[in-house]
Formats: structure tokens, sequence, C-alpha cells
């Protein structure tokens, strides 16, 4: 009996869609950068954190608050994604409030943030955030 042919790898960011189906798309290839609204992009940035994608974290955060460096906790394990809640401001400004969980040095850490987002030439990016304790 033929073995069964694997199933693609589900999207970090907790959708049922497979992760080149999903935020895979906007990580590379012909829709690269090009998450449709913030919602797209912040789960988008959750996946690149869980695959430690500097690269595409840097390229999605607005220039005037995207730090020099961006370092990831070594051992750090991404648990799961919610989002609670997509505010759009007007067609070039939104928020998105979110619950990342994380499991590192045996601990589990929540981050609760609600994350502003602005929209220039067509591209959203991540510009700042509020995180709730």
């Amino acid at each position: 009996m033929p073995a069964s042919p694997p199933h693609p790898a589900p999207c970090p960011c907790g959708s049922t869609r497979p992760y080149a189906d999903c935020c895979g798309r906007w990580h590379a290839g012909p829709l690269h950068l090009q998450a449709p609204d913030a919602e797209a992009l912040m789960r988008s940035r959750y996946s690149a954190f869980v695959r430690e994608d500097a690269a595409y974290l840097r390229a999605t955060w607005h220039p005037s608050t995207c730090p020099p460096h961006i370092d990831f906790e070594p051992g750090q394990r991404w648990l799961g994604l919610q989002v609670r809640g997509h505010r759009v401001v007007n067609d070039d400004q939104a928020s998105v409030e979110f619950v990342a969980r994380s499991k590192l040095g045996g601990r589990a850490h929540r981050l609760h943030e609600t994350s502003r987002f602005v929209r220039e030439d067509g591209r959203w990016f991540y510009l700042d955030g509020d995180i709730t304790p």
C-alpha cells in the first residue's frame, strides 16, 4: 500500500489553512508583503516570530518605530495566537487586539497587545502597540 502524501504544515497563526496558503503567501512569492488588511499582517507577523523570520518582521515594521535589531529568545516556543478584535479606524489605520502564548525555560508566557497599523502606498505596516498586563 503506498504511503499517504504528507499533510501540508498548518499555519502557525492558528487558521485552519496550510502555511503556504495562509501567512506563507505574505512571507514569500508573488504576494510577498501584500497582506490585505491589518489582521492578516498581524497574523503573518506572529507566524514570522514563530519561524524567526527577522527580515519579514523588519520589512513589515514601520520605519519610524522599527528597532535596529530583532532578537529571538533562544528556546522560546510559541504555543498559539488568539485574535480578540480587529478595528478599522479608516482606510489607512487599524488596530488588532491579540493574545499570543509562549513557553520559555519551562515557564508559560502570555502577550496581550493592542497593535496599531498604518497603510502607506498600499502596504500595511506595524506601527506600535499597547501591552495589557
